[in-house]
């Protein structure tokens, strides 16, 4: 048998086992997209479900609306500042459970991932409970150290100024242990002769960290930076589930705006170009983050 027969059977066993999957990922994927995309330049509401021929081509004008909208400015607004405060504070969190965990003094270690990773995997009405019960304005534990430290309780979920922190608190805590396991394994493939040689030359615990670990984590932490950040972007459990977009409209983000456009409103046209708008800012976002954090990752 040729090399010429044996490489085409093998790219034709390699398309055969491609291409159910393609054809999964075009159907359930690209073409959602693409019908989504078409749908934000038409007119579609509940009526053009019962009769299709209804609908209307109105170009830029869901657009237009949109971007003209205080509604979606206080989203975005409200979305960027979940964004700009939640994102470091999760890959904070992250990295910090993920050094005391892959310490070398620390026992137990795979009982701590696991501890840590259980918010990640649990349902959101079930946090929800209970952190509802945590951030009670009379009968919550958080009120109550307050007062214990002579301070005096807050209305986290009801004041508009404490809402959106007390929403960026819960999803910290709830979605930092999946980035603190990819730390873990950026941690566990930094070299060990790197530590070595930096305490040979003197370097303590601090300068270990910052001339070791953290040039070492570069690529790390560009991946859990652009991740994160994604996933920031799509917020809608935590403030849906805890506030409903309130108080005042204060912890509306874009994609609960999209969600009642399109399911409480039925206005699919107007929801799929909120949906496209965001995807722009994201693309935006991660290319200038690619363009810092990458070339920074590069250099380490």
């Amino acid at each position: 048998m040729s090399n010429q027969t044996s490489e085409r059977r093998q790219r034709s066993a390699a398309w055969g086992f491609l291409l159910p999957a393609l054809g999964l990922i075009a159907v359930f994927f690209f073409l959602p997209v693409l019908v989504g995309l078409v749908m934000s330049f038409t007119d579609f509401d509940v009526y053009a479900i019962g009769t299709p021929a209804s609908i209307r081509f109105v170009g830029l004008r869901n657009y237009a609306q949109v971007l003209h909208d205080d509604e979606f400015w206080n989203a975005l607004r409200n979305t960027f500042y979940f964004v700009a405060v939640g994102g470091p504070l999760s890959v904070l969190a992250s990295l910090v459970a993920a050094l005391l965990v892959n310490a070398k003094v620390a026992r137990m270690k795979s009982f701590f991932r696991t501890v840590y990773f259980t918010p990640v995997v649990t349902t959101m009405v079930a946090v929800a409970i209970v952190w509802r019960y945590l951030l009670h304005p009379r009968y919550g534990l958080i009120n109550a150290a307050l007062v214990a430290l002579h301070f005096k309780p807050v209305d986290w979920l009801g004041d508009p100024h404490y809402a959106m922190p007390a929403i960026i608190l819960l999803a910290v805590w709830k979605n930092f242990g999946y980035n603190m396991l990819i730390f873990i394994a950026g941690l566990g493939s930094i070299p060990e002769d790197l530590y070595e040689a930096a305490e040979l030359d003197g370097a303590g615990a601090w300068a270990r960290f910052l001339h070791v670990t953290l040039p070492s984590l570069a690529p790390t932490f560009l991946f859990v930076g652009v991740m994160t950040m994604i996933g920031q972007f799509q917020i809608f459990q935590e403030p849906y589930v805890m506030t409903q977009g309130g108080p005042l409209r204060s912890t509306v983000t874009v994609v609960m705006l999209m969600y009642e456009q399109g399911f409480r409103w039925w206005r699919m046209g107007l929801a799929t170009s909120i949906a496209f708008l965001l995807f722009v800012l994201m693309l935006v976002a991660t290319a200038i983050q690619l363009r810092f954090q990458g070339g920074e990752a590069r250099k380490a």
